[in-house]
């Protein structure tokens, strides 16, 4: 089932207004939105419809809340907590949450090594190597939990590349689900699914 835009109207304007505040994407995407960074963080459906939906999830460096603030606003009954370690980013998801009334998104403002509680799952997007947030994402899972990497064009080089994180945390790559954004040029995007 595709998301719909129109249900996300008063989240974009919110955005929009936090944007022109603090730089949270560059003002050449804002019109590209919906687009580049809304549909593409409610891609997750695809590992929700796949595996299940997590009771809670933690999104690290979620930077302007992507993809926290969309899952949070499409799936209510998942409790999002939204991590990042600048100050003003955080409050201005906090903004949004107060303006729009999302009662189960949660920020922190910390850094990822910081964090001791475990999550059913865990996502991040476009924040750092594949190697390099594996390490900070897998000690945040629960048991049987589940990592979710938006990753763009080098996936298999990506994964290759962890493949010495992953043994170390005895973790797999179980799915590499593909989409495309909706968008004139063809625009290929991968959720790197792993778990432990």
């Amino acid at each position: 089932m595709k998301p719909d835009k129109k249900n996300y109207e008063k989240y974009m304007q919110a955005f929009i207004e936090q944007n022109s505040r603090v730089n949270l994407i560059s003002k050449n995407d804002e019109k590209f939105l919906w687009e580049k960074h809304i549909f593409d963080s409610l891609a997750i459906g695809a590992v929700f419809d796949k595996y299940g939906m997590p009771a809670n999830l933690l999104d690290i460096g979620t930077g302007g809340g992507f993809p926290a603030v969309p899952i949070a606003l499409e799936y209510p009954e998942i409790e999002v907590y939204a991590l990042d370690s600048i100050r003003k980013k955080i409050n201005a998801i906090e903004n949004i949450k107060s303006e729009l009334d999302i009662n189960n998104l949660h920020t922190i403002c910390e850094r990822a090594e910081k964090i001791t509680e475990k999550f059913d799952m865990v996502t991040s997007r476009a924040v750092a190597p594949l190697k390099v947030i594996t390490e900070y994402a897998i000690p945040r899972l629960k048991p049987d939990g589940i990592f979710v990497a938006y990753k763009s064009l080098k996936t298999q080089e990506e994964i290759s590349d962890a493949a010495g994180i992953l043994k170390k945390y005895n973790a797999k790559v179980a799915d590499v689900i593909e989409y495309s954004l909706p968008l004139n040029e063809k625009l290929t995007r991968n959720l790197i699914v792993i778990n432990i």
